[in-house]
């Protein structure tokens, strides 16, 4: 089973991305969120990755965060949920957003996602909530949202510099939280959280 890809990003299409790794070619099947969140095409990329193993196929679906993977788990226990829907799901609104809908049990918000109804809605409420629960009030989806400034700021900067993307800078700046640590410690902390 395949866990994760760490490679070079030769094509990226919202339907699926093409991840080579040592010169061969991986498709991969992604959330419109992480979508968004990838570098170009040509850029560098890790993937954590889950494999779906048919009779017929084996396909690959990525993801930027453990808790969007996580996410999409607690998802396919739900009956009838396969893994492209789960993939549909998670494209309709930012994880965050997502979690606290399903945490509050708020069904019909869920149904302002294309291609989820009333029933897929209901039994994601009731098969997903506690799961989501626990991913929404886990360390990172609690993060203050804004910017980042002093100190904080400059390691941010520092880490975009360093070819990061400035979300996960800032995410993984906000982790080490030690807005009074001296740049470096701080800069080596956060590339501690990023390369983990």
């Amino acid at each position: 089973m395949i866990a994760a890809l760490a490679g070079v990003l030769t094509e990226k299409r919202p339907e699926r991305l093409v991840v080579d790794v040592g010169g061969v070619g991986y498709a991969v099947h992604v959330s419109l969120q992480t979508f968004s969140d990838l570098p170009p095409a040509g850029a560098a990329v890790r993937l954590l990755v889950h494999t779906e193993v048919r009779e017929d196929a084996i396909e690959l679906f990525g993801f930027l965060t453990p808790d969007e993977r996580a996410s999409f788990h607690a998802l396919r226990k739900v009956k009838g949920l396969g893994p492209r829907t789960a993939l549909v799901v998670l494209s309709g609104m930012p994880l965050r957003e997502l979690l606290a809908i399903i945490a509050a049990g708020d069904a019909a918000r869920l149904q302002t996602i294309a291609g989820v109804g009333k029933k897929f809605a209901e039994r994601i409420v009731v098969e997903c909530r506690e799961a989501a629960a626990v991913l929404a009030a886990d360390g990172p989806l609690r993060l203050p949202v804004g910017p980042v400034d002093g100190v904080l700021g400059e390691a941010v900067s520092a880490l975009v510099n360093l070819g990061y993307k400035r979300a996960d800078a800032e995410r993984a700046v906000q982790r080490v939280g030690r807005p009074t640590a001296p740049l470096e410690e701080l800069i080596r902390a956060a590339l501690q959280g990023l390369s983990a």
